[in-house]
């Protein structure tokens, strides 16, 4: 049975905090492979993505191109309306029964996992890995079957946005082909 990390998240845009995140979460825990997972909406950020589902998923992919382990997961792409990890893990069971999945969490969404859509259905079909952001309080939670650290590293998908928004640079903030395709898309110009 193969162990698989699911990074989900708007990656609105995906940035090397994320790819820390999933790297970190890849040597810590073993994986044999890590799917990064766009919601087409998050629940609780209902109609405030400023790039299309499309455009996340499309710079997910270019931010991973070539790193082996990591791959784009779809199926959030492929349905209606707003995702909910339950109905994604069910959807994975069915597609790929030999896996063994591990939901990875920021400390402050793992605090929220109680008040998530059938909380005890998301534990019974996956794991649950959280990692330590600067920050955040740490999850004392038995559900949690793993912490990681993550290296410090302040910087935020709205920070870019802002950036992109003001003119000013996200080199270093994003992977190259992430920048030149927010160039290229004129994605953020007007911050959301």
């Amino acid at each position: 049975m193969s162990l698989v990390g699911l990074l989900g998240g708007s990656f609105d845009p995906i940035h090397h905090g994320h790819l820390i995140a999933a790297t970190a979460a890849a040597e810590a825990l073993g994986l044999d492979e890590l799917r990064l997972v766009p919601a087409v909406e998050q629940p609780l950020k209902a109609g405030r993505h400023a790039a299309s589902a499309g455009q996340r998923a499309d710079m997910v992919a270019l931010a991973i191109g070539g790193r082996d382990g990591f791959t784009l997961e779809r199926c959030e792409l492929d349905r209606p309306g707003p995702s909910y990890t339950v109905d994604t893990l069910r959807l994975l069971h069915e597609r790929d029964p030999g896996a063994d999945f591990v939901v990875l969490l920021g400390a402050d969404a793992a605090a929220e996992l109680p008040h998530w859509r059938e909380p005890d259905e998301v534990l019974r079909l996956a794991r649950v890995a959280v990692f330590g952001r600067p920050g955040a309080p740490q999850v004392d939670d038995p559900a949690v079957w793993r912490r990681f650290a993550v290296p410090a590293l302040e910087i935020s998908a709205t920070a870019i946005r802002e950036r992109v928004a003001t003119g000013r640079s996200i080199r270093y903030w994003v992977p190259d082909a992430v920048s030149d395709y927010i160039a290229r898309h004129s994605l953020y110009l007007s911050h959301v």
